[in-house]
């Protein structure tokens, strides 16, 4: 249950993405209920190239009634990668190839803001006020931060989705795609502060979105354009899910970006250790591994509280119930 007596300021900083687009469409759901104020969306290059991660963004945000909510584009060319996005997993437009369904946009990706100048501009404007809620590969947040030192301690809190702690990577055999896919910009922002939000694939792993859940959504408005997109991209993202031995045959996937929303607005969902989390940005099998010391020693370095339990019944419920509001 929400308890919260302010509405918390949002700055979502995304690539969608599957999951990306099933979590803004979640923290649409609680704008529209007046549980959040969203103030940006900064959009980044990670799951596709950053104009299709801007179009698929703003297309969300005009399908669900948001069109005036300011989209940023990502900044192009952090540390040199060695990795491809995720366009295999999430469609060629990162959205299932179902974006040419979406509504038509007014915003045009080449006059667009950059998302850096959008967090150091609403950040220095709001000092203390915004939460900074990063579910994609952190190249803006550090590009920020290179160009206005400091400027993420502005910020009331960040949280990351990223990371594998206890569990294999799903990217590489020791790293998880967000932080793998700019380990130099990873390794800035939590050098940045010492409060840092990590929801790894530890938990998300555990959040499977099925496609009986899309239409039990859907069920409570099936005309709906939002309805049909999410019934349309769960579909998508189950088949990619299993064809990429992610699922343990189970159908559905995995909504990994949702979990940072919980821990914001339904935090009884979600067990944390403190840890001062390390990223590895130099080894050949091992780059981008996130990792913190659990030996029985003192932890004076601790920069993070990490999630490493979910309940994720109750999780995935929720959310549920909260899309349900917006497609009513």
């Amino acid at each position: 249950m929400i308890t919260q007596k302010t509405k918390p300021k949002i700055i979502l900083d995304t690539d969608p993405g599957g999951d990306d687009s099933f979590a803004l469409l979640w923290l649409l759901s609680l704008v529209k209920q007046g549980f959040a104020e969203l103030v940006a969306v900064t959009t980044v290059d990670g799951n596709v190239h950053a104009r299709y991660t801007f179009a698929g963004a703003s297309k969300l945000l005009k399908l669900a009634g948001f069109p005036a909510i300011e989209v940023g584009k990502g900044v192009i060319g952090g540390s040199k990668r060695d990795l491809e996005d995720a366009g295999g997993i999430h469609g060629a437009d990162g959205m299932g190839n179902l974006s040419h369904t979406l509504p038509e946009i007014d915003v045009n990706y080449e006059d667009a803001v950059y998302s850096d100048d959008i967090l150091i501009e609403k950040l220095q404007a709001n000092p203390g006020e915004i939460v900074v809620v990063a579910i994609a590969p952190l190249t803006n947040l550090a590009s920020a931060e290179k160009k206005c030192p400091g400027i993420l301690k502005n910020a009331k809190e960040i949280i990351i989705m990223g990371g594998a702690f206890k569990v294999p990577g799903n990217i590489r055999p020791e790293a998880e795609f967000n932080i793998a896919y700019d380990v130099e910009a990873a390794a800035t922002v939590f050098a940045s502060r010492d409060d840092i939000v990590v929801i790894p694939i530890d938990v998300t792993e555990k959040l499977i979105f099925t496609q009986e859940m899309a239409k039990q959504v859907s069920k409570v408005n099936p005309e709906s354009e939002i309805s049909k997109f999410i019934v349309s991209l769960c579909e998508f993202m189950t088949k990619t899910a299993l064809a990429f031995r992610e699922m343990q045959g189970k159908e559905g996937f995995l909504v990994h970006d949702a979990a940072t929303l919980a821990y914001l607005f339904y935090p009884e969902t979600l067990l944390f250790r403190r840890a001062e989390v390390m990223i590895e940005t130099k080894g050949e099998w091992t780059r981008g591994k996130t990792l913190f010391d659990s030996r029985n020693k003192t932890k004076v370095g601790a920069n993070a509280w990490v999630a490493m339990e979910v309940d994720n019944v109750n999780l995935l419920a929720v959310m549920m119930e909260d899309l349900k509001v917006l497609i009513s």
